[in-house]
């Protein structure tokens, strides 16, 4: 007979600094999991706290508060029994802070396991917070509060890197960026005997990224054997990312459970019935390894007086732990979703938390008629689609009262909406914001867009506010600018674009903070952007205009994926009207047009927004500077075009990047998506102020580009333009 254990593990929608809320989310997964009958939970990373605190891990509250939580925790029913709980809060250890698990069994704590390998890349700054646990296999006293004393009946804790050994198995403990490092944790555990491994992570979401998380935790097990437990947060806790649940359980190398990885859920458990003889047979065979575990470090073993299994006797209770009929789960097909689907879920449930929790009243949007802020409406339907789905199959109450209250339904209402239409003409707005050199296209594809989905729409014109602003300008300096069309020099040109895209960011605020009181309501909107992350790279936008808003669902999505995205939702939210803006030409239609011109954005960036994308990911992710940029695309593009045009394009990327730096200082709060996001001082920690000839980089590529072409003298690869601003 097997030794077969329920374990439980989840996804928490936590919110940093929301103690309160917090403490009440683990409870219920604490309930569930005791309802479930499992004798492991675990939980995500920072839970207690919240994982985006940031600074205020260096508050000394923060350290209190979290204490005081787990005192909370420590009288539920479920750390009272024999059921062992795995909570993660920060810990002050000798005078330093540690990311810590905090493991409670039988209403005491049996062990603070620091975290050893911090996240510290990207979205991540936990070496800013935390200092990396140093002693591996090492075990001190950790002198607890007084109030936790009093709890629990401890005076010291056990601190340090160990194991759990229970009657009847051995449990280690990994957090998060473990797993992704060279050496992980896990496999020197398995070598000492470890069977079961836990993981509670703070992992945010990126297009594509559940793959190779996926393949991490699998890989885990797949060669050493083992049973894996990866419990995640989920939902926006104040930040620009989405943490996307996907809680699992792997059984070596195999896939028995998982949860959600976009949901409306603030909280998700995910149970599954494990063999531990499965891993005692999965290792039985493999030769080298038990060669290699019989030579390996021991780790300081914790014994804890339960047994997690069904078929062992219980000392403490002189009961055996047996559910008859108790059948392991078998492997399954791990959900991943399409980029496609990611986008139309992510997002839109980062939209509904940013919501629900800043008790506003509803979005507004202007609506060009262009992909980007089609996009960024069909992700605000998508939302509604979410929240009535959760309505109608009762998977969270919580959705339907936070609903009514976003909306000012009384208390005593019974509304409850019956299409995602009716939810967006309750919480979404949208505007058209013409002037003269609007089309009839643009502005007919706004309108029917926003009846589709059923926002509330405006069409308002912009040119009276615009020529005040231009007559104002002349008065004061005796001096008209003209388009170049008119014989205009490029800073008139840009000027006169400039003065319509920012009173429309003006007249957006006005209308976003009097829209409900025109409506009979109470409360204001958020004022949602649409600039695209290729966008805010090359710097093609205008510095407060549109792209300045309270917040961007598209901020971090390339122009391609939008594309794709836009392409999928036709179908499966059966929306037709989304291929007129499929086949429509990118335009910022702030220019007047003629039978020769018509303004098009990718001949205003002169690059294409494939190559622009390709650009960020070179400089982001490969780490590429202008040299190394151009020997990686003449690689790549070398079929198509000579190294002179590669060397040109390069160049001018580099140019326009550098010169537009700047405008990251202002962006608007983006949802992160890409790995090639360009937040400054957040995401992108690079300069705002460059030396934007590059002389010495350029130099090196016309070098290059000699070599390459075998030109004697002479700058074959050209330079690009002086460039002016788009400011």
């Amino acid at each position: 007979m097997g030794h077969v254990a329920i374990v439980a593990t989840c996804s928490l929608n936590q919110w940093a600094l929301d103690f309160t809320g917090n403490l009440e989310r683990i409870q219920k997964s604490l309930q569930v999991a005791l309802d479930n009958g499992a004798s492991l939970r675990i939980g995500p990373e920072l839970e207690i706290t919240g994982y985006g605190c940031n600074d205020h891990f260096l508050e000394s509250d923060t350290y209190l508060h979290s204490w005081q939580v787990l005192v909370e925790l420590l009288q539920h029913p479920a750390c009272q029994s024999d059921m062992i709980c795995d909570f993660g809060m920060p810990v002050k250890h000798r005078g330093v802070n540690y990311n810590c698990r905090v493991l409670v069994c039988k209403g005491q704590i049996v062990l603070i396991r620091p975290k050893m390998f911090l996240a510290n890349d990207g979205n991540y700054r936990e070496m800013r917070w935390f200092t990396p646990w140093l002693h591996a296999r090492t075990v001190e006293d950790h002198a607890l509060p007084r109030m936790v004393a009093v709890a629990t009946g401890q005076r010291t804790v056990p601190f340090g890197e160990a194991v759990l050994a229970t009657h009847d198995t051995v449990i280690g403990v990994e957090t998060c960026e473990e797993v992704f490092s060279a050496q992980a944790p896990h496999v020197a555990m398995a070598l000492d005997g470890v069977e079961l491994f836990t993981n509670s992570s703070g992992s945010h979401h990126e297009l594509r990224k559940l793959s190779t998380r996926l393949d991490l935790i699998t890989g885990a097990t797949r060669k050493c054997g083992g049973i894996y437990l990866y419990a995640n947060q989920q939902g926006c806790d104040g930040e620009r990312v989405y943490y996307d649940g996907s809680a699992m359980v792997v059984v070596n190398g195999d896939v028995v459970a998982q949860g959600s990885q976009f949901s409306l859920r603030d909280v998700e458990v995910v149970t599954a019935a494990v063999d531990l003889e499965a891993v005692r047979s999965f290792r039985s065979g493999r030769i080298s390894s038990n060669w290699q575990a019989a030579a390996a470090p021991r780790y300081p073993r914790i014994h804890v007086d339960v047994a997690l299994s069904s078929s062992v006797w219980q000392p403490a209770s002189h009961t055996p732990r047996f559910v008859p009929g108790l059948v392991p789960k078998r492997p399954m097909e791990p959900v991943i979703c399409s980029p496609e689907e990611e986008i139309a879920l992510g997002p839109a449930c980062w939209l509904w938390d940013y919501l629900r929790r800043s008790r506003v009243q509803g979005y507004f949007l202007p609506l060009s008629g262009g992909i980007d802020s089609c996009a960024t409406a069909v992700i605000v339907f998508s939302m509604c689609r979410l929240v009535v789905d959760a309505i109608k199959n009762k998977t969270e109450p919580q959705v339907l009262e936070d609903l009514r209250r976003i909306v000012g339904e009384p208390t005593d209402s019974t509304w409850i909406p019956a299409t995602p239409q009716e939810v967006c003409a309750r919480i979404f707005h949208t505007c058209y914001l013409s002037s003269e050199h609007s089309s009839a296209e643009t502005r007919g594809r706004a309108q029917d867009l926003a009846k589709a989905i059923g926002a509330y729409h405006l069409n308002v014109p912009i040119d009276s506010v615009v020529s005040a602003i231009s007559s104002l300008f002349v008065r004061i300096t005796n001096k008209e600018p003209k388009f170049k069309l008119f014989g205009g020099s490029p800073a008139e040109n840009l000027a006169l674009q400039n003065i319509q895209a920012r009173t429309r960011m003006v007249l957006s605020y006005l209308f976003a903070q009097l829209l409900c009181w025109a409506r009979g309501r109470q409360g204001s909107l958020l004022v949602l952007g649409s600039a695209n992350v290729d966008e805010s790279l090359r710097g093609y936008m205008t510095k407060y205009d549109c792209s300045s808003a309270d917040l961007n669902p598209i901020g971090g999505i390339s122009k391609t994926d939008l594309r794709a995205f836009i392409r999928w939702a036709q179908t499966n939210f059966n929306l037709p009207i989304l291929g007129s803006f499929l086949d429509a030409t990118p335009t910022a239609e702030l220019e007047p047009s003629s039978a020769d011109y018509v303004q098009a954005d990718e001949a205003d960036m002169g690059m294409t927004y494939d190559e622009l994308s390709q650009y960020g990911r070179l400089r982001k992710v490969q780490k590429c500077g202008p040299f190394s940029m151009f020997t990686q695309l003449v690689r790549d593009w070398g079929h198509q075009m000579a190294p002179a045009t590669v060397a040109i394009k390069v160049k001018s990327f580099f140019t326009f990047y550098a010169i537009n730096r700047h405008k990251m200082t202002t962006l608007t709060p983006s949802y992160h998506a890409e790995s090639y996001g360009t937040d400054d001082n957040r995401f992108d920690l690079r300069p705002f102020l460059y030396p934007a000839r590059f002389q010495w980089q350029y130099a090196r590529i016309d070098e290059a580009v000699r070599a390459m072409e075998g030109v004697a003298s002479g700058d074959a690869a050209g330079r690009p333009a002086e460039c002016v601003p788009l400011d």
